[in-house]
């Protein structure tokens, strides 16, 4: 290891180090090499290297997939701009990746004080719930939870969102239109649950998502509420000075 900043602790030195792979040389999803191998090639405890790499897994570098090892992020490609309508498939495939999406339940509920503050209705009203997996290149990237007032979408089924995305069957079967989406994101870490399905660690870093849609009256159409992978997905908002 480089002793040229003297005063930074061993596992920050490997950090560094790590990034500047990553950044320059690794080739994304690429396996890295195991704890054992870079506690051999640099000359460091067991220990250090595992903090090393749980810093970078926070940071989004890395990320691990149970019982295959350790991998580096895509940190160039998976930047998504939020300063437009967010859409997972056209997301994925702007970035040259295959989206298949999963539906993993689809049910009719009545809205809990929760859910009606949130989609402004009135307790009990008739809800559609989905629950749905967004995967791309075959990775699981994202878990969604969405609820529809049914009264938007009265004939919707399962079948519809298995063969087309949800916006254009909320445009083309339904003529609902969204004239603003507000989305709301933060830090968070995998529930036990979650993570069995996104197949990370429990406790690995998660960002949480919250989503409301408007349609051209004004009435809102959808909430979600979505658990993504921190270390695939990297987000960017872009501002334009007037």
């Amino acid at each position: 290891m480089s002793n040229n900043v003297k005063n930074q602790p061993l596992y920050d030195q490997l950090v560094t180090l790590l990034k500047e792979k990553i950044e320059k040389e690794y080739v994304a999803n690429t396996l890295l090499p195991s704890e054992r191998e870079l506690s051999s090639t640099y000359g460091l405890s067991r220990t250090t290297v595992r903090l090393a790499l749980q810093e970078l897994e926070k940071l989004g570098y890395i990320y691990r997939r149970h019982g295959k090892g350790t991998f580096v992020s895509n940190i160039r490609e998976s930047a998504l701009n939020l300063s437009n309508t967010y859409s997972f498939t056209e997301q994925m495939k702007s970035l040259g990746k295959t989206p298949r999406t999963d539906v993993l339940s689809f049910q009719k509920i009545e809205a809990n004080k929760y859910l009606a503050e949130q989609l402004n209705v009135t307790l009990g009203t008739k809800l559609i719930e989905i629950e749905r997996l967004r995967c791309a290149d075959g990775l699981e990237m994202m878990l969604e939870m969405t609820y529809l007032p049914l009264q938007f979408f009265m004939t919707l089924e399962k079948a519809e969102l298995e063969k087309k995305a949800m916006y254009d069957i909320f445009r083309e079967n339904y003529r609902q239109i969204i004239r603003v989406a507000e989305e709301e994101f933060y830090a968070g870490i995998a529930e036990e649950q979650d993570a069995s399905i996104l197949k990370i660690c429990p406790g690995a870093p998660v960002l949480n998502l919250l989503r409301k849609t408007y349609n051209t009256k004004n009435e809102i159409i959808e909430f979600t509420m979505s658990v993504a992978r921190a270390d695939q997905f990297r987000y960017k908002i872009v501002h334009h000075k007037d």
